[in-house]
């Protein structure tokens, strides 16, 4: 479970209306707590508060606690509405979870001792195709991200989805007997602008040679001109 804990509390003024009055004057939060066998719940929170909670990653894909007038709720953010173009959140839902509900979440990627790798070390590049995987899980065992060690990954190495080491109890959503769905997580690969380089210099190494074929090829054959021998001086005629 995540670390986050949010403090809430019930509001009573319903509609539009009361949700501007609440952002604009109070610098406050409208959210909706629904789920479980309890009816759904409006409330507010702090919207400062919010923005740090916000800037945790495991907020968007673990179980976190809201204390909502002094209860605490296990809940999952199944949505945030924020404004278009201004650094306010506009709204979240919230749905309680109790640590046996199964649950489908993104789960963030985290790649670890990269520098280190072999492959960088060899002059390589880390490519990232993806940085989050759906997995399925009982809440309890919901991990806030999943990790690939980088280390011993070598040049022209690439890490798939069915490579991944996943906590006890978690389990991918797709078909692991599927081939197809085995995609690339992650890889290392040698920098292409340096294959593009090597290309070029070959390419015009090439052309220089074939010139310089060329040109000797079609070069003429120099002539040479002699003058004919002078008569000595008093010879005879």
């Amino acid at each position: 479970m995540s670390k986050v804990v949010l403090e809430a509390q019930t509001r009573r003024d319903m509609g539009k209306g009361a949700s501007r009055r609440l952002r604009r004057l109070e610098n406050k939060v409208p959210a909706v707590l629904y789920g479980g066998d309890k009816k759904p719940l409006s409330i507010h929170l702090l919207h400062n508060k919010v923005v740090k909670a916000l800037e945790n990653e495991s907020i968007f894909s673990s179980v976190f606690d809201v204390n909502v007038d002094g209860k605490v709720e296990h809940v999952i953010l199944k949505d945030l509405q924020r404004h278009p173009y201004k650094p306010l959140v506009m709204h979240m839902d919230l749905q309680r979870v109790s640590a046996k509900d199964i649950l489908v979440k993104n789960i963030p990627i985290h790649f670890t001792n990269e520098l280190t790798s072999k492959g960088v070390k060899a002059g390589g590049r880390i490519n990232h195709s993806m940085t989050q995987v759906e997995v399925r899980c009982q809440a309890k065992d919901l991990p806030e991200f999943i990790e690939v060690d980088m280390s011993n990954v070598e040049m022209d190495d690439v890490v798939h989805v069915f490579d991944l080491k996943l906590p006890k109890g978690v389990h991918l959503t797709m078909d692991t007997k599927d081939t197809a769905h085995n995609l690339p997580v992650v890889s290392i690969h040698a920098p292409k602008v340096n294959l593009a380089e090597e290309a070029a210099e070959a390419a015009e190494a090439a052309a220089a040679s074939a010139a310089s074929a060329a040109a000797t090829a079609t070069e003429e054959p120099a002539v040479v001109t002699t003058k004919p021998e002078e008569k000595e001086e008093g010879a005879a005629e």
